[in-house]
Parts: structure tokens; sequence; C-alpha cells
């Protein structure tokens, strides 16, 4: 014998008739009645066609109070919490406080930061110009050398 659960037991639903729950039944059978009610009040009067889009802004709404939900809530307190925050909403104003000071503590920083590279860089060069020389010199010491020990080289021989 085979009993089918579903994996997710909150989700269970209890079919009524059709496979809908009883609110689903009864929204689905209002919705059906206010759309076949539109449409034959005024059917006559602009016609098949007309009539119909004149049923589908009603119909929708009360199709989805039955089977809309969204984090548990249903279709009405969806909306009706959208349209809160369209239209109750208080708007969000920035007021700063201490913003001129912020602002020169910034640029005292990058100042700062600017007096270090630059430092940094005089450093850099001081040091290049430093080995520069000694590398000069220690030519210039080898170079003699060299010269010294070939004269000495050609003396005592």
């Amino acid at each position: 014998m085979i009993i089918e659960i579903n994996k997710d037991i909150e989700k269970y639903q209890e079919s009524v008739a059709m496979g809908l729950t009883a609110k689903q039944l009864v929204y689905s059978i209002l919705a059906l009645g206010s759309g076949c009610l539109i449409v034959f009040l005024l059917y006559e009067k602009i016609g098949l066609t007309f009539s119909c889009y004149v049923a589908v802004p009603i119909v929708a709404p009360i199709a989805l109070c039955g089977f809309y939900s969204y984090n548990g809530m249903g279709f009405r307190e969806v909306f009706m919490r959208y349209m809160r925050s369209i239209f109750r909403n208080k708007t969000l104003v920035f007021k700063s406080s201490g913003y001129r000071e912020m602002i020169s503590e910034i640029k005292a920083k990058e100042e700062a930061e600017k007096r270090t590279e630059v430092r940094k860089t005089k450093e850099e060069h001081r040091r290049m110009r430093r080995e520069k020389r000694r590398d000069a010199v220690s030519r210039i010491i080898k170079k003699s050398i060299r010269k010294n020990g070939k004269k000495r080289k050609g003396k005592s021989e």
C-alpha cells in the first residue's frame, strides 16, 4: 500500500472539489459569477469583446483573492501593504550633521597621504643617488686599482 504525502507538510491543502480548497472554490465561483453578470449586462450595449475587456479588471482581483498568496499573506493584504508603501510612506530626507567637519577630515587625511608619498619618493631618489655615487666611486676605485696593478707588474718585471 502506497500513501503519498507532500514533502512539505506545512503547504498541504485539503481539497474540497476539483482539487480546490474551500477558499479557492468560493472565490472562483464569485469571479465566474461576476464576470458572467458583467458580460450579460453589457453585451447588448457595447458588444461581446468590449464587455469582456470591462469584466477582466473586475474579475481578476476577485480570483486573485482566492488563489494568490505571498509569504503567508493573501492577495488583499499584499495589495493593501503595497498601496500603503506607495501612498502613505513619508519621504526620506538626508540631514547631515558634521558634514563640513567630515569633509575637512577627509581632505586632511588626503593631504597627509600625499605628503607621505612625496617624502617616500624623495627618499627613494636620495637613496638612488647615493647608490649611483657609490657605484661610480667603486668603479673609479676599481679602475685605479687595475691601472696601479698593471703599472706595478710592469715595473717589477
